[in-house]
């Protein structure tokens, strides 16, 4: 099985989020091609699994076929794949082709003898942009899912937890008055104290890895003249979730908190905490590899189970220039993952 080939025909097939039909289809001849059965498809989304629906508790592999844009910095063809010193150049081929196609070649082996888990493959789409026809469309379809390893470039180091994000629209409300007469409840002034409460307050549960909950006020408007009081003031939260809080239980405890209003954007981008006593990192830890705590985020924040981030490659070069990864950290991406995983009572 030629994953490395199949790696450079994606490449040289145009996937970025949203327009990844073609190398949807190109992947889903291959999988048949290549002896896989029962390969499944929604959208741009395919998946396999290793045996029907059983007791068996359901491990996922998952990875991401879409890209992001080239940027301008590329000095070769992001579209033209070449094998330079042990190095696979190309758009993808870090980002996330070497998860891609590492997890696959795990699957192989791992669904090629009994295991105490059933096993699905996803390849899916439209991960860069958190699309709703990407993952979340394929869990729709996926049945219950127990654990899942979430296939990105972190040199085969467990992320073990990952930020999320929330966007607040908060207003503060006052009574307009005339400036000069003292009249009215200013706006502004009453945001303040929310404001104040979001930069100084400490959430009490702090992650080993990602710190602690992380708000700031990023945006601001008030007002429509000089001396007019004003009787609403708007403003913008970001805000970073640890892994310690589900976002609907931030947000529950902000809106208690707080006294202007307060209304989230959506609560789809989660954060995620993976404790050393699961089995699963106490597996990686005697391998030899190291737990970390993930600012970027992945298909992880969709996931409403337990998950792993892991895969082969390095984050730092996701979305430059000149995209690389060595064909050295696919093979030992292959070989971990199914030492990592082999057997493995989830």
């Amino acid at each position: 099985m030629d994953t490395i080939n199949l790696l450079q025909n994606l490449i040289r097939i145009p996937s970025i989020s949203r327009e990844e039909e073609a190398a949807c289809d190109y992947l889903q001849k291959w999988l048949t091609d290549n002896g896989f059965q029962d390969v499944r498809r929604i959208g741009n989304n395919l998946w396999m699994e290793s045996e029907a629906p059983c007791d068996k508790p359901t491990l996922l592999l998952n990875a991401h076929i879409d890209t992001v844009k080239p940027n301008h910095g590329y000095t070769r063809d992001p579209f033209s794949p070449e094998v330079i010193d042990g190095r696979l150049y190309g758009l993808g081929s870090n980002d996330d082709g070497g998860s891609l196609v590492a997890l696959l070649e795990a699957y192989s082996i791992l669904s090629s003898k009994p295991q105490p888990y059933r096993l699905v493959y996803a390849a899916t789409s439209e991960e860069e942009v958190c699309g709703k026809g990407g993952f979340d469309l394929f869990l729709s379809e996926a049945g219950k899912i127990d654990f899942g390893v979430i296939g990105e470039p972190t040199g085969m180091d467990m992320a073990v937890a990952e930020k999320g994000l929330m966007v607040l629209d908060c207003v503060a409300r006052g009574k307009s008055g005339h400036a000069a007469r003292n009249e009215g409840v200013n706006a502004i002034y009453e945001a303040l104290k929310d404001i104040e409460w979001f930069r100084t307050y400490q959430f009490p549960k702090v992650s080993d890895y990602l710190g602690p909950v992380k708000m700031s006020v990023t945006m601001i408007a008030a007002g429509t003249q000089h001396n007019v009081v004003p009787d609403e003031c708007k403003f913008v939260v970001d805000v970073r979730p640890n892994g310690m809080y589900s976002n609907p239980e931030l947000l529950s405890l902000i809106k208690e908190a707080v006294s202007c209003e307060v209304k989230e954007r959506s609560t789809r981008i989660g954060s995620s905490h993976l404790p050393v006593s699961h089995p699963i990192v106490r597996r990686g830890l005697s391998l030899g590899l190291q737990p970390f705590g993930s600012p970027t985020t992945s298909n992880q924040a969709l996931c409403s189970f337990p998950t792993l981030k892991i895969g082969p490659g390095d984050s730092s070069r996701s979305h430059g220039p000149d995209e690389y990864i060595t064909l050295d950290e696919i093979s030992r991406g292959v070989a971990t993952y199914v030492a990592l995983l082999d057997e493995m009572i989830i």
